[in-house]
């Protein structure tokens, strides 16, 4: 695991590298550049790199007050780098910062990773009726489409 760093140092996010994995994801297709770039501005993200030559091969982006709420979005490591634990890795980074430590509600969706996030804490809220969404699947897809 030496091979890899774990940095929340925005400087280092390779915008080009999110959005190319992102616009491939089940939950992102089709993102443009310039939604990655404005998104990754405005949160906590925790770039996974290779410590030779610094590439940056996973993400875990937050979106925070950094007091009471945190959402856990875009989370994804690249295909040739898994199953090294850094995802688990990831993770732990994520979880132990303040400004998920601290919030009374962290909350993220998921398709295929409920046990990486369940390990954490992560379970199905409740259906009390007290949590509501809009919610645009294809919206990028929309977009570059002209529907």
């Amino acid at each position: 695991m030496d091979a890899y760093e774990i940095s929340t140092d925005p400087a280092r996010l390779d915008i080009d590298a999110m959005h190319a994995y992102l616009t491939r994801s089940y939950w992102s297709p089709g993102i443009p550049r310039e939604t990655v770039e404005r998104a990754a501005r405005h949160s906590l993200c925790f770039g996974a790199y290779e410590r030779a030559g610094g590439r940056q091969v996973g993400l875990a982006r937050v979106v925070t007050d950094h007091a009471t709420f945190a959402y856990l979005c875009d989370v994804y490591v690249l295909e040739e780098h898994r199953g090294r634990g850094l995802g688990k890795r990831l993770m732990d980074a994520v979880m132990a910062h303040p400004a998920v430590t601290g919030a009374r509600r962290a909350m993220l969706g998921t398709r295929d990773a409920h046990g990486l996030y369940a390990r954490h804490g992560f379970r199905p809220p409740p259906n009390d009726g007290v949590l509501m969404q809009i919610l645009k699947p294809d919206l990028y897809r929309n977009a570059a489409t002209g529907d």
